[in-house]
């Protein structure tokens, strides 16, 4: 846990976000500025800063982030008609919150 790190916050408790999924590798809860009628934000509970410090360990974690997106759109029933995942990497990319993050937003077309 890094502690000046928002998400990393969220994973242990001491900060409120609206979890829609936990397990002991990913936590998911909802974006406080959705951009789609369903808008979520998938993370690593292990502070991993984004995709360009991504290692040989973390394989395991990130394919486990993908399966737990899959799960949440068949739970939020858009899976059929589809979703994006999307992951912003450094600040020329979009990232905001350094902690790696993915976002998956459904219920209207990009």
């Amino acid at each position: 846990m890094k502690p000046d790190c928002v998400f990393c916050k969220i994973v242990a408790g001491k900060s409120l976000a609206e979890i829609d999924y936990e397990d002991d590798e990913v936590l998911a809860f909802k974006d406080l500025y959705p951009k789609a009628p369903v808008h979520l934000l998938i993370i690593p509970n292990r502070h991993i800063e984004s995709i360009a410090t991504l290692e040989e360990d973390d394989l395991s974690v990130i394919g486990h982030c993908f399966l737990v997106a899959k799960r949440l759109g068949e739970a939020k029933g858009v899976a059929e008609r589809g979703y994006r995942v999307n992951c912003h990497c450094g600040p020329e990319g979009g990232q905001v919150i350094y902690h790696l993050h993915y976002h998956l937003l459904a219920g209207k077309p990009s």
